[in-house]
């Protein structure tokens, strides 16, 4: 009597656009997340624009050495929206990878290859990342009217800094045990990183050490451009320098995390010991 056969795989070509489908829906069912990104971010560009309005800051731009003399009330908005995007940013991606997780090392059960997985996760938190920053900059417009060139500036810094975080959120839902935890730090980190860029609050902001924290080349960026008229991609690279790391290791974890532990055993009488889960529906 023969074996039962085993499920046909599911073509490599097929896998990706299956696997990037659950990636990104996993990213955009969060409703918590949506109604933060739709009422909080106006409300907290309102509140900023109030405390800050009618100061005039220097901010200093590392590159060239210039120190810039701007008002407080704008470059409170930046700061602003750079929070807003990191925490909005880390919170969808790590809530969704870390449900997701179990269901992954199922796909991978199920014949799917990790580098499929891997690439459709980066590439949905790419999307999500970029859809984030896109509104956080539009939603600017209703408080600021910077240039053209100077808006672009800021969404390229919003959709930089939020890549970080999204890849942040990667690392910590492939990392950590608890929601708790990727919540607490993930909140923190961004509330700390992006308040020290803004002299508004930290008479600190202008100092050398700054230069060590992810929101710092996304921020230079933003106000080199609306700001200055200047274009610091040097920083601008910094950033995603930032967001290309987290991923890396966050990636690495995953691979970890979701290999195929079950090892295909010699027949014994015509059986094999171990067979292929069946292959989830589209």
């Amino acid at each position: 009597m023969s074996a039962p056969e085993a499920p046909e795989p599911r073509p490599l070509y097929g896998q990706f656009p299956t696997a990037l489908r659950f990636s990104v829906r996993d990213q955009t069912r969060n409703r918590l997340a949506g109604l933060l990104l739709v009422i909080f971010v106006p409300v907290w560009y309102l509140v900023m624009d109030a405390l800050a309005s009618g100061e005039v800051l220097d901010f200093k731009l590392y590159a060239t050495g210039d120190i810039l003399h701007v008002a407080g009330g704008r470059l409170t908005l930046i700061s602003a929206g750079l929070n807003s995007v990191t925490m909005i940013a880390g919170f969808v991606v790590f809530d969704a990878v870390r449900k997701a997780l179990a269901f992954d090392r199922r796909l991978v059960f199920a014949g799917y290859r990790q580098a499929t997985l891997i690439g459709a996760k980066t590439l949905a938190v790419a999307l999500v990342a970029t859809a984030i920053a896109l509104y956080t900059a539009f939603a600017i417009l209703f408080f600021w009217r910077p240039t053209v060139g100077g808006w672009l500036a800021v969404f390229a810094g919003f959709a930089v800094i939020a890549l970080t975080y999204g890849a942040l959120g990667l690392l910590l839902g492939v990392l950590v045990k608890r929601d708790l935890e990727g919540f607490f730090l993930i909140i923190m980190g961004g509330l700390m990183d992006t308040f020290l860029q803004n002299p508004l609050g930290n008479p600190l902001a202008n100092k050398p050490v700054l230069e060590w924290f992810p929101s710092f080349g996304p921020m230079q960026f933003a106000v080199g451009g609306s700001f200055g008229h200047t274009a610091l991609w040097g920083h601008l690279a910094l950033g995603l320098a930032w967001a290309a790391a987290f991923t890396a290791v966050g990636l690495v974890i995953f691979r970890i995390r979701t290999r195929n532990r079950a090892h295909q055993s010699q027949p014994i009488g015509g059986y094999s010991r171990h067979r292929s889960a069946p292959l989830p529906s589209e």
